[in-house]
């Protein structure tokens, strides 16, 4: 039998898992008091990944030792020419009569390059959605089940019957996942890319807290981006009744409190930028006084133009602590606004449009046992992990050959060369 050792990260002997919550098969806080998670955001490439963003993802996974590493939507850039045939702009709009089954076979074979170095160190994982990994032609039923062939893999099957937004059988009647590795995990299922998962003490006495994996939606028929459904909504206010801690949500799409931590400057102050869609008359900097130090702002906040209420209900509920997004490629905050934590992560990959390529990171959250709904959390960037890339694709990447996924685009009023351009990629 292999000894376990809680306080020693390090993988001892052949497979030996990296996550020790992997090793003792829960997820839990080690011996030390600590517990770690990896946020990946929006490695947004087609069939062909970046070897660039395999190397900060093993490199980012070598350096944290995470328990669980959690994928926050937009791993397929479904408007790759790889998918082309099957390409669907919106959800509602029918997939192309192309190939599906070489679009299955592309995607899985995408998965498992970005999967394999959480594999190969016996790192579990979980996944939501973005506005563009359903884009391929397959919707994320489908993406999640093609997930699940993967060891590691913590997202839940689907409920076998159509869940209201009233009912909570599924909060109520939590259930492992064999194929995660983690046999004595429980998950509670919602809809598809939305969970969660609760973490006990080193000896299993209580649940910490709770880690929610939430589907943000994509788009809205109104124009501009989307907000979570009813049924993810609903899952989100009946949560902490059953979980019995307060938990940190990872979704995709920032929320419009994210506005919060911004400050309105004049449009030729230092550091200006304009802000998306609804707030596209403002210029922004980022609120020293609201955020943490080594905060950056590249890019206007593309939240959902209507406010689905999603802030407010985990304010108020007392059964959240705070909210990771990411989306927003070229952003990089922590701050507060009304006692929840708001993070913005930047994108890990190589193959959209992002900040420098030295800038493109991995978020760590470290959790203390002894103040878990405070984290510490740190960018894992590429320039200190890995160095130099082994491409320019970050840089030149063909922005001609993609066409504009952008909604209620107003043509009357004169647009920057940047807003054309994050269009096409956001």
């Amino acid at each position: 039998m292999t000894e376990l050792n809680q306080n020693d990260e390090r993988p001892r002997g052949e497979g030996r898992p990296v996550s020790v919550s992997a090793r003792l098969g829960r997820l839990q806080f080690h011996n030390s008091g600590k517990f770690r998670v990896l946020q990946l955001a929006d490695i947004q490439d087609g069939p062909k990944v970046s070897k660039d963003t395999i190397a900060l993802i093993e490199a980012a996974v070598d350096a944290a030792r995470p328990d669980l590493v959690v994928f926050t939507g937009n791993q397929i850039a479904g408007y790759d020419p790889a998918f082309a045939d099957t390409f669907r702009k919106r959800h509602w709009t029918p997939v192309k009569p192309g190939n599906l089954d070489r679009t299955r076979e592309l995607v899985r074979g995408m998965i498992s390059t970005f999967v394999d170095p959480l594999v190969r160190r016996g790192v579990p994982f979980a996944v939501t959605y973005g506005n563009h990994d359903f884009q391929c032609g397959l919707d994320v039923d489908e993406l999640d089940a093609i997930y699940r062939e993967f060891p590691g893999c913590l997202n839940p099957p689907p409920e076998t019957d159509e869940t209201s937004e009233t009912d909570d059988s599924s909060e109520r009647n939590p259930r492992t996942v064999p194929q995660s590795g983690l046999a004595d995990q429980l998950v509670y299922p919602g809809e598809t890319g939305t969970f969660a998962l609760p973490v006990m003490d080193a000896e299993r006495t209580r649940t910490v807290l709770g880690l929610v994996v939430a589907n943000s939606g994509d788009y809205s028929a109104e124009g501009g981006y989307g907000k979570p459904s009813s049924r993810t909504l609903g899952f989100l206010r009946r949560l902490p009744s059953h979980i019995g801690a307060k938990s940190l949500v990872f979704q995709h799409m920032p929320l419009p409190q994210y506005y919060d931590l911004l400050k309105p400057v004049e449009a030729n102050a230092a550091g200006a930028i304009q802000g998306y869609r609804a707030w596209e008359s403002h210029y922004y900097v980022l609120d020293e006084t609201k955020t943490q130090p080594g905060s950056y702002l590249g890019e206007g906040i593309s939240c959902p133009d209507y406010d689905s209420g999603e802030f407010v209900m985990l304010v108020d509920s007392g059964g959240y602590f705070g909210v990771a997004a990411g989306h927003d490629h070229r952003n990089g905050f922590v701050g507060t606004v009304d006692g929840l934590m708001l993070v913005a992560t930047p994108t890990c990959g190589f193959g959209s449009y992002g900040p420098a390529a030295g800038k493109r990171a991995a978020r760590l959250f470290e959790f203390d046992i002894r103040h878990p709904h405070r984290p510490r959390t740190q960018l894992l960037e590429y320039g200190d992990l890995v160095g130099k890339p082994s491409s320019g694709k970050a840089y030149s990447y063909d922005i001609a050959s993609v066409k504009s996924d952008r909604e209620g685009m107003d043509l009357l009023k004169k647009k920057t060369l940047w807003d054309a351009l994050r269009g096409l990629f956001s």
